[in-house]
């Protein structure tokens, strides 16, 4: 059987090729029974398809007069995918396609059913880009997204667990301001209740979010913007690793390969010396891998052990497929 997303789609192209349909028809058609049919069914009205169903002799489904409905059918989780991913090519993850993207977006949201719609259209303008990157981690939770994004459209008080980057956990209660997508993380900017002061908050350390019912007057924020704040909090904050590497060659070039992700000096016309930071020592050997260049590690000395380690994994791999 098919899977339930793949199975609404075909039952709303059905609906959509021929206005009424028998429920024992249109139940064999799918491969499911009535009961199944009648919970699919459902699941097309709560995305808000017009669909309506009539007893007796002739009774059936049909979708209501006068609805003309493109086959999309998405969950939330996909909708948030779709929103992401878009956003992420609109800030020019994938070179070239800006335009495009933001274009598919509007059209996308433009064929949503009225409830994905409003949730997409939430976090979008809930979102504050930042220049940096758009974000490539998973970390951040759909739903907390888009929780999170509706209490910053309806100025709507929100509570959730979180912790630190100590491993302390507390409960906040804060007056979400906005959503910003920074490297590889989300971040909430919020006016924390307790602390009395604005904060960045980390999704990926955020759990649980929960609105009040209390709605409240928008502060001022202490910067240009929420993508502003958000970086000049990031910058001052300790990262695990200072990296510092010689590279063979011309620093436009470097900087181009990384963009703000990290920072290259030029040494000479064909030399630079490269720096970025990091949380773990991840990022900075795949960086390094895709330069295309010799370079030579000033420090810190754990990433020649670990480059060296990657080194031998990938020998052993290259030993094994020559084998």
């Amino acid at each position: 059987m098919a899977n339930t997303s793949s199975r609404t789609l075909r039952l709303l192209s059905l609906l959509q090729n021929h206005r009424h349909w028998p429920g024992g028809e249109l139940a064999e058609r799918l491969g499911v029974s009535a009961r199944t049919l009648r919970r699919d069914i459902d699941r097309l009205r709560e995305l808000g398809y017009p669909v309506t169903a009539s007893r007796g002799v002739d009774g059936g489904y049909r979708l209501a007069a006068g609805a003309a409905l493109p086959p999309l059918v998405v969950d939330d989780d996909e909708a948030v995918a779709i929103a992401v991913g878009m956003q992420a090519a609109a800030l020019g993850a994938v070179a070239g396609i800006e335009e495009a993207a933001v274009r598919a977006l509007a059209k996308l949201v433009q064929v949503m059913p009225p409830p994905l719609r409003r949730r997409v259209d939430a976090l979008r303008a809930a979102t504050d880009p930042s220049s940096w990157s758009a974000p490539t981690s998973a970390a951040a939770d759909p739903a907390a997204l888009i929780a999170l994004a509706l209490a910053c459209r309806d100025t709507e008080r929100v509570e959730f667990d979180y912790t630190d980057r100590s491993g302390e956990p507390s409960q906040r209660q804060v007056e979400p301001h906005r959503l910003v997508p920074l490297g590889r993380r989300w971040y909430l900017v919020a006016y924390d209740l307790v602390r009395h002061d604005w904060r960045t908050f980390r999704l990926d350390r955020l759990g649980a979010p929960r609105t009040t019912g209390l709605r409240f007057r928008p502060r001022e924020l202490p910067a240009p913007d929420a993508a502003a704040f958000v970086r000049a909090r990031v910058a001052t904050q300790p990262t695990g690793h200072a990296v510092e590497v010689r590279v063979h060659a011309p620093a436009a070039q470097v900087q181009a390969r990384l963009g703000q992700w990290a920072t290259a000096e030029p040494i000479d016309a064909r030399h630079c010396l490269l720096r970025m930071t990091a949380d773990t020592l991840d990022w900075p050997a795949m960086a390094l891998g895709r330069l295309g260049a010799e370079f030579e590690v000033v420090t810190p000395p754990e990433l020649v052990a670990y480059l060296s380690e990657w080194s031998a994994r990938f020998a052993r791999a290259t030993r094994q497929t020559d084998r």
